[in-house]
């Protein structure tokens, strides 16, 4: 049996140095990031921007220069600013004599893994998609992203038929993904063997996006026609 004086006492810890130290270190971490956070932000705002230029560029042949426009309520308006987008985004693309080549929006729906999100180009002469770009996607390396690499399925989106309904309303054909080899209508979408979920996904982003945007977009392409400008070419200079 133990005694008192046998027992061996454990020094005690004040708890309010601990808790003044444990308080410092969680708002140094938080400082650090808030400030991780600001200083990275620009540099992450103009790689999207770079981005999805790109990807502008890349579903709307023809196009050298963009500008973007909100679709809200029926209205088109350009963003500028001192008016952020407040709507659907969407993006004009321009040729260099400032002619409308097309119109991009982004458009996403859930695939095997996760949300595929996209951007899709819109041609106003052929009411028909010209093109896609796979902005971000999680499906299985080898199958799912066959929607990135296979020939067959990308030119689904040479001509994909998006023509409005007789009354402006809807689209006169729902988009829609058929069995491999089987598509027969220019508003279907031949999925691909072994990734028939991926090719779904896409082929649902787009219906939903068009159905939405396109009846309050197509009537104010004008708006869009009007705001293109030629390039300014660089004055050359007798030496």
């Amino acid at each position: 049996m133990s005694t008192p004086e046998a027992e061996v006492m454990q020094p005690s810890t004040p708890a309010g140095p601990m808790i003044r130290t444990l308080m410092g270190i969680a708002m140094l971490s938080g400082f650090l990031v808030v400030l991780t956070y600001q200083l990275t932000k620009p540099i992450i705002a103009e790689n999207q921007r770079r981005a999805i230029e790109a990807a502008v560029f890349k579903v709307i042949p023809g196009a050298v220069s963009r500008k973007d426009f909100v679709v809200n309520g029926g209205e088109v308006e350009p963003v500028t600013v001192d008016k952020p987008a407040e709507g659907v985004l969407v993006y004009a693309g321009y040729d260099a004599e400032g002619t409308l080549k097309g119109v991009a929006a982004k458009a996403a729906a859930q695939g095997y893994a996760d949300l595929i999100h996209l951007l899709y180009g819109y041609d106003p002469a052929c009411e028909c998609i010209r093109g896609i770009k796979v902005l971000k996607l999680a499906e299985t390396p080898g199958l799912g992203d066959k929607i990135i690499t296979d020939a067959n399925f990308v030119a689904n989106f040479d001509a994909l038929d998006v023509r409005l309904s007789s009354d402006g309303r809807s689209l006169a054909n729902e988009i829609v993904t058929v069995k491999p080899g089987s598509k027969q209508n220019p508003w279907e979408i031949d999925a691909i063997s072994g990734a028939t979920i991926s090719s779904k996904a896409v082929g649902k982003a787009i219906n939903q996006s068009a159905k939405q945007l396109l009846p309050g977009l197509v009537p104010h392409l004008d708006k869009l026609t009007a705001a293109g400008e030629p390039l300014q070419q660089p004055e050359v200079t007798d030496e």
